[in-house]
């Protein structure tokens, strides 16, 4: 295995326990070219207030429909467009209460993890990062902060609204234009990243890559648009190989998240979150597509507490 490679001397994360790992045998093999495709990308203009109240009664209807075709429910479907457009919808639908969900539902534990994947992808001063689904923005205001004001990052999602979340975000971080990059918040399509081959030292999808119409393509773009040597670090929930963790996980969605966001309006939108973790590769699955996907090498760390969350760390 990749393992001697990707130990991080300096990175203490408690818990993460390696469970599976390869590196690619002939590193003479090149990460499979893809035509960069600009379909779907506009810069984000800065945050503004103006819209934010306005859209409220047409999200209550859009919210009225979706609970009649709210297909994201079945494991089989969740690869079609329209789940991949449903999705869309329901991202934007959730964003003014992301944040606050994501804390109470993890305990806080989420910012742990991101910081984890922050400090897996090496990135320092003066290198260019990009966040893959960056949803409101977490990580990618992370990188800005390990980038500093001489490099570059990118946020970039499909959903418009956490993209605004995202830029304010920002702005109200009390680093805003000293110590942080400014984060361009590009509007995209992580299965057609708008950027060249090799332009970025680091990446991170968190929380992304499970919802992607098409894994392997999501983990080609990323390893086309790092340079050779650049890491990824894409954190998730784990869809886990133990069968006790797995019904603890089903326990804890079924019991704790759903009866959570059902308080906040919005259980519909977290209904869909165990058919995407069951339909989401396991650990060992992560590792062989990112090797097939083009990177050099690749593990998969377990992430306490319980292992319910699972980082695939790999290399160019």
């Amino acid at each position: 295995g990749g393992m001697s490679s990707l130990a991080v001397p300096s990175l203490a994360v408690p818990g993460a326990v390696p469970r599976g790992s390869r590196t690619r045998r002939s590193s003479s093999v090149s990460a499979p070219r893809l035509a960069t495709d600009k379909r779907g990308a506009s810069v984000l203009p800065s945050a503004s207030a103006d819209d934010d109240g306005s859209s409220s009664a047409a999200s209550a209807t859009a919210t009225a429909k979706k609970k009649d075709r709210f297909i994201t429910g079945r494991p089989d479907e969740q690869f079609s467009s329209e789940a991949a457009e449903e999705r869309q919808e329901l991202f934007n639908d959730i964003a003014p209460m992301y944040d606050q969900l994501n804390d109470l539902l993890s305990l806080g534990l989420h910012r742990v993890w991101k910081r984890a994947a922050v400090k897996w992808t090496g990135v320092g001063p003066g290198d260019a990062a990009i966040d893959v689904c960056c949803g409101s923005g977490d990580i990618a205001v992370r990188l800005a902060d390990a980038v500093g004001p001489a490099g570059r990052v990118v946020g970039l999602d499909f959903a418009r609204a956490q993209l605004e979340v995202a830029a304010g975000k920002e702005s109200q971080h009390p680093n805003f234009k000293t110590k942080l990059a400014p984060v361009e918040w590009v509007q995209g399509d992580a299965l057609a990243l708008p950027y060249g081959d090799g332009e970025f030292d680091g990446a991170t999808i968190g929380y992304g890559l499970r919802n992607v119409s098409d894994i392997p393509l999501a983990l080609r773009e990323l390893a086309r648009v790092l340079k050779p040597g650049g890491k990824a670090a894409v954190v998730d929930f784990n869809n886990a190989t133990d069968p006790n963790l797995r019904a603890l996980q089903g326990f804890m969605l079924d019991n704790v998240v759903v009866p959570v966001a059902d308080l906040n309006g919005v259980a519909a939108e977290y209904r869909y979150l165990k058919p995407s973790i069951e339909r989401y590769p396991q650990g060992p699955d992560l590792v062989d597509l990112a090797v097939e996907a083009g990177f050099c090498d690749a593990t998969f760390y377990e992430l306490a507490p319980g292992n319910l969350m699972g980082c695939l760390v790999c290399t160019k």
